[in-house]
C-alpha cells in the first residue's frame, strides 16, 4: 500500500518568523485563509477553524510546534495530518512547504488533488498577503466557487 501525500510549496519574500506567525495568529490567518478561529496555534492547542466555504469547519489539534520552523496538526474530522515547514533561505526569503497525509487509497486520487490545489491556493494567497500587504482573495474566490457548485 502506497502513502498518498498532498504537497504544496512556495517561496515568500519575508522573514521566516513572519510567515510562521501568519498561520499561528488569529488576526493574521483570518486575512488570507480562514473566516474565523477559536484561538492561536501553540503546542497541544485544540482550536476550531471556520473556513470561508459556508458551514465548513474543522477541529485542529496541534501535534508539533517549533517556532519559527515547524507546525504539525491533525484535522480530527477528516483524519488528515498536516505538516508545515518554514525554511529561511536568506534573511528575507522563506520557503513554506505543506504536506498532508492520511488519505485512504480506496477514495482514489481526487481528495489528494483537491488538497494539493487547496494548499497551493492558500500559499499563493499568503505570498501576496505577506509581500504586498493585502490578500488577493484567492481563497475567498475558491470558496465562492465551491459554494456555487453546491447550489447555494
Amino acid at each position: 500500500m502506497r502513502e498518498l501525500v498532498a504537497r504544496a510549496k512556495v517561496l515568500i519574500r519575508c522573514p521566516v518568523s513572519k510567515a510562521f506567525d501568519a498561520f499561528v495568529q488569529p488576526e493574521l490567518i483570518t486575512k488570507f485563509w480562514l473566516q474565523g478561529t477559536t484561538g492561536p496555534l501553540a503546542q497541544g492547542a485544540q482550536v476550531e477553524w471556520q473556513f470561508m466555504v459556508p458551514g465548513a469547519t474543522e477541529r485542529v489539534e496541534v501535534t508539533a510546534f517549533v517556532p519559527p520552523q515547524h507546525i504539525a496538526f491533525s484535522w480530527t474530522g477528516g483524519g488528515l495530518g498536516v505538516d508545515m515547514r518554514f525554511t529561511a533561505q536568506q534573511d528575507d526569503i522563506t520557503v513554506v512547504c505543506i504536506e498532508a497525509r492520511g488519505f485512504k487509497e480506496e477514495d482514489g486520487l481526487d481528495p489528494v488533488v483537491d488538497a494539493t490545489e487547496g494548499f497551493s491556493i492558500v500559499l499563493c494567497d499568503l505570498k501576496v498577503f505577506l509581500e504586498a500587504g493585502r490578500s488577493p482573495n484567492l481563497v475567498r474566490d475558491k470558496a465562492e466557487l465551491i459554494r456555487c457548485a453546491q447550489g447555494d
